[in-house]
């Protein structure tokens, strides 16, 4: 697709990859109009930006007149799955992205849809982790979905650039052993502004020879450079 004059939404703009998303897309020179749908507001002035505020993701229908006529959705509306039960977890992993990407492909057809997805996702949802069944039921919806391009990003760890205060001690630690992580598995670890980076790269310019929807962390690397 031609990227001149590029609509992107986002949504998840005040999380910690949905934030470097929205700075890579304000700062891009093919993106004319940027609209940030959230429960709260960024804080951020620009004039490419528009913020709509909306409180409940499992009814999306309001949003048709904002969601027609956009080119890209990055959607990294996300939770720890160790902070909700798993009921509110699988609300705003599955129910949320469904209603969401329902009336985006309704309203926008031609857009492309990037989906903040994680490492282990399992479309079966036989895994036993609550995390990798509900990002996995969640791909497997927007498959069915038939988006032109529909891109599932699975990144492992996760790298807060710039740093953040962590949900728990288990990422205090994986913070700490990041400057390791980064030589021995490079292949496990992504910052945040690179995979933020990555995903706007992806839904603008496509993935090249890389024609599978899901992009693991390995290929997230190198979209990103």
């Amino acid at each position: 697709m031609s990227t001149q004059g590029k609509r992107v939404v986002l949504v998840g703009a005040t999380g910690m990859v949905g934030g470097e998303a929205l700075k890579l897309s304000l700062e891009h020179a093919e993106v004319s109009k940027v609209t940030v749908i959230g429960r709260r507001t960024t804080g951020v002035q620009h004039a490419k930006l528009t913020e709509v505020l909306h409180a409940d993701f499992s009814d999306c229908d309001v949003l048709a007149t904002v969601l027609a006529e956009q080119d890209l959705a990055l959607y990294c509306l996300g939770v720890y799955s160790r902070v909700v039960p798993d009921a509110e977890f699988r609300k705003i992993t599955l129910d949320a992205t469904v209603a969401f990407a329902k009336v985006l492909r309704e309203q926008s057809p031609q857009a492309v849809f990037c989906f903040l997805s994680g490492a282990g996702a399992d479309p079966t949802e036989r895994s036993r982790l609550a995390f990798a069944r509900h990002k996995g039921a969640a791909e497997r919806a927007l498959l069915e979905m038939s988006f032109p391009r529909l891109h599932l990003f699975r990144p492992t760890y996760i790298y807060p650039d710039p740093p953040r205060k962590e949900p728990n001690f288990g990422y205090t630690a994986s913070r700490w052993k990041y400057p390791v992580l980064r030589h021995v598995f490079p292949g496990q670890v992504i910052p945040s502004r690179d995979l933020a980076q990555a995903m706007l790269l992806a839904g603008l310019y496509g993935t090249g020879d890389h024609l599978d929807p899901v992009i693991e962390n390995d290929a997230i690397r190198v979209l990103a450079n």
